[in-house]
């Protein structure tokens, strides 16, 4: 099939007339139950989900015929929180709101199974930002199913754009333009539906709609998951990219990826890749400002190895980054 020339916006790529326009509702339109208490919710596991093995917070699941690892960004996201509170809304979601000193909250809104399916931050004067959304009739569809790779779907992607323009090694940056110029690019290819976080941190073929940055500055040493300090400074270049691009528009949402080299035990590379990718999450946040709900982690282990070896190899130890907005939330409309 002639996929055709790539879409010139993030609007292009998320033609929708098909189906028709997307009703955005607020975050707080729904009267919810409180959960007293300091009791955080519990979410159900996907059918034909089984534990594989629990390594400190995180949990590592065989799901659809591939092992995962999960975690919570609740930490990340209330760090300096003043208080943080829950209410259960039907159809077994439940929504969490972190309040901060400054009077600003973020709301999230997870289904059953603790993906995400909405997420708003509200500043202190009442302007709700939509960082997360997806349609009700998409999530129906899904309900009571479990998880199923969504990429399914879609036929092989067909790359009409150069590599260059698809994935950027951090090595080969001069100048920080060059990573808004990057990150700022539409998807490569027209996006069919908006999707969960957790159907984007699962699936490569919805992520891959996505150009890539890897960050080749930040390696990890064997077993490490710390960022040393002179490597959190080569963050500077990709973080002013990303707040100019949070700056235009605050419902910019990335998601950063961690990844190990092929040494070691399998499950625990990919808690270890999980880590990783928090731990440059913070950096980002911490030393550089971007808040915690524009950013999204997922550790990928040793799957996806950018030199083919068996040994130890630095250049594996690693993390990208991905502007994923067009894949979460209704950009076209917003705007």
């Amino acid at each position: 099939v002639n996929a055709g020339p790539p879409p010139k916006s993030d609007a292009a790529a998320q033609d929708f007339r098909r189906r028709g326009k997307i009703e955005v509702q607020s975050v707080d339109s729904v009267k919810g139950k409180r959960i007293e208490g300091d009791r955080r919710p519990r979410w159900q596991r996907p059918k034909d989900a089984d534990v594989v093995k629990e390594i400190g917070s995180r949990v590592i699941i065989n799901l659809g015929g591939q092992t995962i690892v999960q975690s919570t960004d609740h930490d990340r996201l209330r760090h300096h929180a003043r208080d943080t509170y829950y209410e259960d809304l039907p159809h077994g979601r439940v929504r969490e709101t972190i309040e901060r000193p400054d009077g600003s909250r973020v709301v999230t809104i997870r289904n059953e199974y603790g993906d995400v399916i909405r997420r708003s931050r509200f500043t202190s004067g009442g302007r709700e930002i939509v960082l997360v959304y997806v349609d009700d009739d998409d999530l129906a569809r899904d309900r009571g199913h479990g998880w199923r790779d969504p990429g399914d779907d879609l036929p092989p992607m067909r790359l009409t754009v150069p590599v260059t323009q698809y994935i950027l090694d951090s090595d080969n940056v001069r100048s920080p333009d060059r990573y808004y110029e990057f990150l700022d690019q539409p998807p490569v290819e027209r996006v069919e539906r908006l999707y969960t976080l957790g159907d984007v941190r699962r699936s490569a073929r919805i992520r891959d709609m996505m150009p890539r940055v890897d960050l080749d500055t930040i390696n990890f040493d064997t077993g490490s998951a710390e960022v040393s300090p002179d490597q959190a400074n080569d963050l500077e270049g990709v973080a002013e990219a990303m707040k100019r691009i949070i700056d235009r528009n605050p419902g910019e949402t990335f998601l950063i990826e961690g990844h190990t080299d092929a040494v070691g035990d399998p499950d625990s590379n990919l808690a270890l890749s999980d880590e990783r990718a928090e731990s440059v999450a913070g950096v980002l946040s911490d030393d550089f400002g971007i808040p915690p709900e524009n950013l999204v982690t997922q550790g990928y282990g040793e799957e996806y190895l950018k030199v083919d070896t068996d040994g130890p190899n630095r250049e594996n130890r690693r993390v990208a980054i991905r502007r994923i907005t067009p894949l979460v939330s209704p950009v076209a409309q917003r705007q």
